[in-house]
């Protein structure tokens, strides 16, 4: 694409090649870290994207820059490219410090609770796994967490579908279906954050533009389990009583909190900002906890009574650090708290580690080089969407990691798609549809490995009934190959 019709969001990004560089020595860095993170994240487990994983990322962008020496690329040009990537996604990193924000007053006020709440009353035994679809969707686009909602609310169902003598692995299937779901289309989500900022996109279009995909899935994987429901035979009824009256105990819970979750809806249709509908949610999630909640935003804020300095502090405590809120229930105590901003953190050293790795291959001309071998090698459209499926697929294997099954593919194929004249947003739904889902299927992938350990059911038993976590690919792919909404590159206006 000539350089005068870049898009605004690549006008200023310089695409270095580099003719000395063969594809083999390209690849070296990719194999390299590939490999390191591997081994790493066999070691550390879960723990490995406490920091060492972050690590990891800056060694390979050190074996890329070696590669880059021996190929006569100067220190002052990677270390200018790296400037370039982290200063690109300034935006997104703002916006994940906003998201943090906003799921701390989201919590105090109330309205996540309420969303649980609400959402619980739906169980019957016919609809029961239907249900647990739609439960976990709800709570899981509310706290932006499949593992939170896992861990709390698809125990409490794993209890009652085993009660209700339905099998553990549909259940289980069920959960996940629906927590995977919410996870893909919640703004507070770090995946859904992360996604469009390796593409180069915007969360919220990001967001609108997955749900051409998503809703097909998820709509697929309602039908089949109200059938399911209407098929199999259950006993007993669904007993919520206890983990409802222990929300209701801790909280004020009524329908005006969730004025706050429409009026950010309404902003994110009328494309307004995304700072600025993050702002003003959170802003309003701290008015209402003031009003709504007041126990324990004074609680928060050190005190035994609301004044304004409790409420001051208590409403800035859950903006920027962790809150919890204390219940009679272990498992909502871990689905009631928050890491405020500073929970954002852990997601934004990935990405900042992630644009120094893909800095360097930029500089040294390693990206530009894999995108002339995939173009070569993907003639098509479908063959682009489908190599870049794969490889989110092979590093959920052997990463083990669904971050770095999106970082990685997401910077070495988003020059692939603006060669080809696709919108960022067609990388970053592809990379969620393919890389954030199916790292539930993978038993020794981190995300494998928890839930099967958290719900107590083994990822062979679940994975058959985890219906849009490994029909989310094949959707994307189906797009793809019958050309639905790929959106184009919008060219300047003085193109």
């Amino acid at each position: 694409m000539p350089e005068n019709k870049k898009p605004k969001f690549r006008e200023e990004e310089n695409v270095v090649e580099n003719v000395e560089l063969n594809i083999w020595e390209a690849l070296i860095p990719v194999f390299a870290l590939v490999g390191m993170l591997a081994y790493n994240v066999y070691v550390f487990g879960d723990d490995a994207l406490s920091g060492s994983n972050q690590f990891i990322l800056l060694l390979g962008g050190a074996v890329a820059a070696i590669v880059g020496f021996f190929n006569k690329v100067s220190y002052k040009q990677m270390l200018a490219e790296v400037a370039e990537n982290v200063r690109s996604t300034t935006g997104a990193l703002l916006i994940l410090l906003m998201v943090g924000a906003l799921s701390g007053t989201w919590l105090v006020s109330g309205i996540i609770p309420a969303m649980i709440y609400y959402g619980l009353q739906i169980l019957n035994p016919t609809i029961f796994l239907a249900a647990c679809v739609i439960i976990c969707a709800i709570i899981s686009i509310a706290t932006g967490s499949s593992w939170t909602t896992a861990a709390t609310v698809g125990i409490a169902l794993i209890g009652i579908g085993e009660a209700l003598g339905i099998s553990l692995g549909m259940t289980a299937g069920a959960v996940l279906s629906g927590a995977y779901f919410g996870d893909k289309l919640s703004p507070l989500s770090d995946t859904t954050n992360l996604a469009p900022a390796m593409a180069g996109g915007e969360l919220f279009s990001h967001i609108r533009y997955m749900t051409l995909t998503t809703v097909p899935t998820i709509t697929v994987t309602l039908l089949v389990f109200i059938i399911l429901g209407f098929t199999i035979e259950t006993s007993g009824v669904a007993d919520t009583d206890a983990i409802l009256a222990n929300i209701d105990a801790a909280f004020n819970i009524n329908g005006w909190l969730f004025i706050v979750p429409l009026v950010v809806i309404f902003l994110i249709v009328k494309k307004a900002p995304p700072l600025m509908a993050l702002l003003i949610g959170t802003l309003l999630g701290g008015v209402f906890a003031l009003f709504f909640q007041p126990d324990i935003v004074a609680k928060i804020g050190g005190g035994e009574a609301l004044d304004f300095a409790t409420g001051y502090k208590g409403i800035l405590n859950a903006i920027t650090v962790d809150t919890s809120i204390e219940t009679s229930d272990a498992a909502l105590n871990d689905l009631f708290s928050s890491g405020g901003m500073a929970g954002m953190l852990g997601t934004i050293w990935l990405i900042v580690c992630a644009m120094v790795f893909g800095g360097i291959m930029d500089g040294i001309g390693a990206l530009q080089r894999i995108t002339k071998s995939l173009l070569n090698l993907a003639k098509t459209t479908f063959g682009l969407f489908a190599s870049t499926v794969g490889s989110c697929l092979a590093l959920n294997v052997t990463a083990s990691d669904q971050y770095l099954a999106i970082v990685v593919p997401g910077k070495m194929f988003s020059k692939a798609y603006e060669e080809r004249g696709l919108a960022p947003e067609n990388l970053s739904r592809t990379l969620e549809d393919s890389g954030t889902v199916t790292s539930v299927l993978v038993p020794w992938n981190t995300c494998g490995a928890y839930h099967s350990g958290v719900l107590g059911v083994g990822v062979g038993e679940y994975f058959l009934y985890a219906i849009f976590n490994w029909l989310s690919p094949f959707m994307t792919l189906l797009f793809a190959a019958f050309k639905i909404k790929i959106k184009q590159l919008a060219l300047p206006n003085n193109a």
